[in-house]
């Protein structure tokens, strides 16, 4: 198999999604597909004991990160990334509204929430701050990571939120926001209330079948 770009052949046709249960990112792209009801394959990549070091997962993706998604002959790293290579794709229950508007605004929390959220609380980064200035302070850190992201993001959704982010219909922007607050609150014991619209898209995705089907404690290598 080989892939030395974010999206590479394969000798591979089967859809599998390289995952681990307790990567966020990995969530994301769980939910999308069962949104989209689409079905795959799942194999584990345990982040705990190295496998993403092996050389085999490598060759699938050179940052050694998940997820990854293999397609039909396509391999796809990144998790915004595999979520707009299934909207091209697939284009049956569609994440992306139509309304530029409401377009931008989905686009906007996911790349909140991928780009100036999860990457600066992950587990390896925190770690690291541990090791240089203590685990106090790596909490800190933790919370004023999590605390701009969902202040700006409810100042950003609350004029369009309806039951999801932006209206009625479940979107984007619900597919990166339901997993990082779920985090957020069991494992950094984020307070929601001060957060009432994103508090109560939480609620709403967190009822979905969909949703219930991705989270981390029901996939094969929960341990």
């Amino acid at each position: 198999m080989k892939a030395t770009e974010s999206c590479s052949s394969s000798a591979s046709t089967s859809r599998v999604l390289y995952s681990f249960w307790l990567s966020s990112c990995s969530w994301r792209v769980r939910f999308a597909l069962n949104l989209k009801g689409l079905q795959y394959e799942y194999k584990p990549v345990d982040l705990i004991k190295g496998e993403q070091f092996n050389p085999e997962f490598e060759k699938i993706n050179p940052l050694r990160y998940v997820p990854v998604l293999v397609d039909d002959g396509v391999v796809v790293s990144d998790s915004l990334a595999i979520l707009m290579y299934l909207e091209d794709k697939y284009p049956q229950n569609q994440l992306l509204p139509a309304d530029p508007c409401r377009r931008a605004l989905n686009l906007q929390a996911a790349s909140i929430v991928s780009c100036s959220m999860q990457p600066l609380h992950m587990k390896s980064v925190l770690e690291d701050i541990e090791k240089k200035v203590g685990q106090e302070e790596s909490i800190t850190w933790s919370q004023i990571v999590i605390e701009k992201g969902f202040s700006t993001l409810e100042k950003l959704l609350k004029d369009f939120a309806g039951r999801y982010s932006t209206g009625d219909e479940v979107s984007m922007a619900d597919v990166f926001l339901a997993p990082q607050i779920s985090i957020a609150m069991d494992r950094f014991k984020t307070d929601m209330s001060k957060y009432p619209t994103l508090r109560r898209v939480y609620e709403s995705c967190e009822a979905m079948p969909e949703f219930q089907a991705s989270i981390p404690e029901r996939q094969p290598d929960a341990k």
